[in-house]
């Protein structure tokens, strides 16, 4: 039986902090999606890229966002992964920023966060590879993924590997972490 570490893909590399804390008070990185807010234009440029759209909430003084970004985001490893993956848009869980939904509907970042039943920090939503069909389907059944709530390095980068794999078609990310480990 091969460690969990190995079958789940992360490699043990330096850590690279690259977050910066800004003005809002979150933390930022430098290769999240710089974005006009308009989630069918961000994850069909995804899509155009051969890349999966995830969003990322957050909130000021969040210990586990924090973590996140200077923990997860700075093993090289997962960063790479996800960076070659994944376009990852941050959202302020209370922000204040227009943001248009899928359907067209613009919201500010919290009105989204309430749309979509947003209840923790970090959370990530992930969603389909196209935007095909996403603006006729509610708010919840957009989204393909969902990890709230943080996730260890293994396990988040699991996350990421579950989505970009479809294995969502397939069953569960408990099943995906047990088939993984067995």
């Amino acid at each position: 039986m091969l460690p969990a570490v190995s079958v789940l893909g992360a490699v043990p590399r330096p850590a690279q902090a690259d977050a910066v804390l800004g003005d809002d008070g979150l933390y930022h990185q430098s290769w999240f999606l710089n974005s006009f807010l308009d989630l069918r234009e961000d994850l069909d440029s995804a899509a155009s890229e051969g890349k999966r759209l995830a969003i990322m909430w957050e909130l000021r003084g969040c210990p586990y966002c924090r973590e996140t970004h200077l923990v997860n985001f700075a093993d090289a490893g997962i960063a790479d992964y996800i960076r070659a993956n994944f376009e990852v848009l941050q959202l302020n869980l209370l922000g204040a920023r227009k943001v248009t939904d899928f359907d067209g509907k613009e919201l500010t970042e919290k009105e989204l966060a309430e749309r979509y039943a947003i209840r923790f920090t970090p959370t990530f939503q992930f969603f389909p590879p196209s935007a095909d069909g996403v603006a006729a389907k509610e708010p919840l059944a957009r989204e393909v993924a969902r990890a709230p709530g943080y996730l260890k390095p293994p396990h988040f980068l699991a996350m990421f590997r579950f989505v970009r794999e479809k294995a969502y078609e397939r069953g569960t990310f408990r099943d995906y972490l047990a088939a993984s480990k067995g």
